[in-house]
């Protein structure tokens, strides 16, 4: 009875300790995956919008507007380490810190692709800017993710705009999803692509286990589970001979040119993952065989005198072992030997069943803390740290919604996009300091002039916007001259005087793409930076294609 009460308790916390921890590995690798799906979509999306804005372009590919634009992008993605302009030929036009000014890169993939549509380039290594640019932050090779469209002007090609990614973002992404006890758990989280070839390990061993011949530890194609879902994890015997519990999560594509066919896997080896239920059972086996010899031998030698209580006790064992309410072992104080055995068995039983109890408990507790941080996790995801307003993401969700509503309702939806004026030069005057001093004068201030139903974005560097619900576009007009008159009479406390200029569009609800939506307040904004600044410009498309 101690034997099988242990089994089956180790199969039960070994069943339970699956499904925790392989549910909280599968949350990593999802998250993960996520992340990843939306870096490479955000990031497509940003350069096909920057190649189809043609106020950019009207002076040529290597006009003044063009080196701003690329320098301004670079600096709201870090890891975007150059961002240049070809012509049709392949001349590098105009490129971020004048790297590959004049070399013709027509047979590079990103320019050939990049000239007939939006592409996203798999991760390769390094080729012309291998000797211009630092090593990876790991001491690896530099590794690129390319993005490139064409850019037309008036329908026509007239260049490609390309952008070389560093890799290094996919290792931030994974290890900031990492918990705090990674390391003691030997967790580790690796990418392959499509083939099953690895192309991110941690700790910069990438290039070590490509060469030792890793591959994805499962067949491809890995088909959905029956529910349509991920597969739960499980363990699995790897390439080094070791079985290590396994989350395999594919990064689900949120287009076709950002669909890579990565898989994120999230690996624990189970000596660890299974620790707490070996030993559990280890140390029930032990006070149970302990006692089941204890109790045999005063069986044997009382076995007649003592044989109705041990059918007393027969019965009461069997009560617990079917699990009945209230069923335990039953105290007997008809003899010493009697009621030694009794108290024992009776003690073994409410000890494996504290044991479940706890095991339960810290189940419970495990799985508590994952929630609370993956709901900070989401939190932090669509908040600007720096203002406190949401970011693009949390922008996104709320316009969604704002749409559903406007569509149901057939009411009006516009919005202001807002962009500080010269803040280029309050950054180089005064430090970045400063310069985020200044945008968090600009956030508090657009907080304070819109109603509680506005919602208020900072989508990137010093440049905001301001969704405003059941607002048609002369509302919106007056909102945002309101909000240039008041930045433009607040001085800040070092900066001094700041101006705005600001681009205002009703947004057609009928619309799908969110970016085609947001292109007429974009538009605007160019127009009103052009004019002069400190100023509103509503859109209008047939005004704003004269003046292009």
């Amino acid at each position: 009875m101690a034997a099988a009460l242990t089994f089956a308790l180790g199969q039960m916390l070994t069943t339970q300790i699956q499904r925790d921890t392989g549910g909280a590995l599968s949350v990593i690798a999802k998250n993960a995956s996520q992340m990843l799906a939306d870096g490479l979509f955000d990031r497509s999306r940003e350069v096909q919008v920057l190649t189809e804005s043609a106020a950019i372009w009207s002076e040529g590919l290597d006009g003044p507007e063009v080196a701003q634009t690329l320098a301004r992008s670079q600096a709201m993605r870090p890891n975007s380490l150059w961002i240049g302009v070809a012509d049709t030929e392949g001349v590098v036009k105009s490129a971020t810190g004048g790297l590959l000014l004049g070399k013709n890169v027509k047979e590079r993939p990103w320019f050939a692709a990049g000239i007939q549509r939006n592409f996203v380039g798999d991760v390769h290594a390094a080729k012309l800017l291998a000797s211009l640019l630092p090593r990876s932050a790991t001491g690896e090779p530099l590794r690129f993710v390319d993005f490139a469209a064409p850019i037309k002007v008036g329908g026509k090609v007239v260049g490609v705009l390309g952008v070389h990614g560093s890799w290094d973002w996919a290792r931030d992404v994974v290890e900031s999803l990492y918990p705090a006890n990674a390391k003691a758990r030997e967790l580790s989280a690796f990418i392959f692509d499509r083939s099953g070839a690895v192309i991110y390990a941690p700790q910069g061993k990438t290039a070590d286990y490509a060469e030792a011949g890793m591959r994805l530890p499962v067949s491809l194609p890995i088909a959905p589970s029956q529910d349509g879902g991920e597969h739960p994890a499980s363990v699995i015997k790897w390439q080094d001979g070791k079985e290590y519990l396994t989350a395999i999560v594919r990064v689900k594509a949120r287009s076709v040119a950002s669909d890579m066919g990565w898989y994120v896997v999230v690996r624990e080896p189970v000596e660890i993952a299974f620790a707490d239920s070996h030993d559990a059972m280890l140390r029930s086996l032990i006070v149970g065989l302990a006692i089941a010899f204890v109790a045999g031998v005063m069986a044997w030698m009382a076995a007649g005198r003592l044989s109705d209580h041990l059918t007393t006790m027969a019965k009461s064992a069997r009560d617990v072992e079917m699990g009945l309410p209230g069923a335990s072992i039953a105290l007997l104080d008809s003899s010493a030997e009697v009621h030694a055995l009794s108290t024992a068995l009776n003690s073994m039983t409410r000890r494996l069943i504290t044991l479940n109890e706890q095991m339960e408990d810290k189940v419970k507790l495990r799985t508590q803390e994952l929630e609370a941080a993956n709901r900070e996790l989401d939190r932090q995801s669509r908040s600007d740290h720096l203002t406190g307003v949401l970011n693009r993401r949390g922008f996104e969700a709320q316009l969604k919604i704002a749409l559903s509503s406007a569509r149901r309702r057939n009411s009006p939806l516009s919005v202001v996009m807002v962009d500080l004026d010269h803040f280029k030069q309050v950054n180089d005057t005064h430090g970045h300091d400063v310069g985020d001093q200044v945008i968090r004068h600009l956030s508090d201030t657009m907080r304070q002039r819109v109603r509680d139903s506005d919602i208020v974005a900072r989508l990137g560097g010093e440049e905001f916007i301001v969704m405003l619900p059941d607002t048609d576009a002369k509302g919106a007009q007056i909102l945002a001259e309101e909000l240039v008159k008041v930045v433009a009479s607040r001085h800040t406390p070092i900066a001094g005087q700041v101006t705005i200029s600001a681009g205002v569009s009703q947004l057609d609800i009928k619309q799908e793409d969110l970016a085609e939506m947001l292109k007429g307040a974009d538009e605007a904004l160019y127009v009103a930076k052009r004019s002069g600044r400190n100023q509103a410009v509503l859109h209008d498309a047939n005004a704003l294609a004269s003046m292009a």
